[in-house]
């Protein structure tokens, strides 16, 4: 059991540089064997480890995190349709559209026209929840750059946690985000990928433990794609926060992400926004 155990942990790092390679590189194509020498594996075996630890194959991994930055992209820029689709990886608008559409539901121009097609749950900011986290005991990577580009993170954090034996139907998945976007520069965005882990567990060099406390929070449920959120923060400080009587706490806004974004489609993903609040 242990020389399984040892195996698995060694294959889970190895598939983790390859997802670092692919999600540091969005705007190329690596071939096959350029991702098997980066996670020292056969050509000839490669492809059946990644899809193994990854329950998808590389190239379904590129396509949904270049069509996550699209959207993005796409409602928070004015850029041409044909260089966003040429930045995800597409010969033609027609290909991006069809891609689009497969995976968000409607051609990317409606997409752009309606910025998206997320939804807050709540029908009345006036009424956002308020939530006691417990305490957490967390595993975390370090991400700095554009929160929109945090996906290849998730990833990586998913693959140690898989190859470690960690990622059960009790594991929690939060993003943990220190600076506003509209005014801190995009390369310069302080973040963390996170899991719940027991306190404790051995971490890989890379993985760092974070241990926070019980937290009271304010609660906005979103449901839509990840890209969207935004929209859903400038709500919740603009509207609900100043009206609330509430003031935050000295702790980074938490993401809570409810299901997985690897099986169902982006209309239906559910992310919970925790802002931590003093207690009164």
């Amino acid at each position: 059991m242990p020389i399984k155990t040892n195996t698995l942990t060694d294959h889970a790092a190895r598939i983790s540089r390859a997802v670092h390679h692919l999600s540091g590189r969005l705007e190329c194509t690596p071939s096959l064997e350029e991702l098997a020498d980066v996670a020292a594996f056969s050509p000839y075996h490669f492809h059946r480890v990644y899809r193994a630890m990854m329950g998808e194959t590389p190239t379904e991994t590129l396509t949904r995190l270049r069509l996550s930055r699209a959207a993005a992209a796409l409602i928070r820029t004015e850029q041409p349709m044909a260089r966003i689709a040429r930045e995800a990886g597409y010969g033609s608008v027609a290909a991006f559209t069809r891609a689009f559409r497969e995976a968000h539901g409607l051609p990317p121009g409606v997409y752009r026209h309606r910025a998206g097609i997320g939804a807050i749950l709540e029908h009345d900011m006036t009424e956002v929840t308020f939530t006691d986290l417990p305490a957490m005991h967390l595993a975390t990577l370090r991400h700095r750059g554009a929160y929109t580009e945090i996906g290849g993170t998730f990833e990586r954090l998913a693959t140690w946690a898989g190859g470690s034996g960690l990622a059960g139907p009790q594991t929690q998945f939060y993003g943990l985000y220190w600076d506003d976007p509209h005014t801190v520069p995009a390369d310069q965005l302080r973040s963390r990928a996170a899991m719940t882990v027991p306190e404790g567990t051995p971490l890989a060099p890379e993985v760092e433990a974070l241990s926070l406390p019980p937290l009271r929070c304010a609660r906005l449920r979103f449901q839509g794609p990840y890209s969207e959120l935004e929209g859903a923060y400038d709500r919740l400080y603009g509207q609900w926060l100043p009206a609330s009587g509430e003031e935050p706490a000295e702790h980074p806004v938490l993401e809570h992400y409810l299901n997985d974004c690897r099986t169902l489609p982006p209309a239906e993903w559910l992310t919970d926004i925790l802002l931590p609040l003093k207690r009164r």
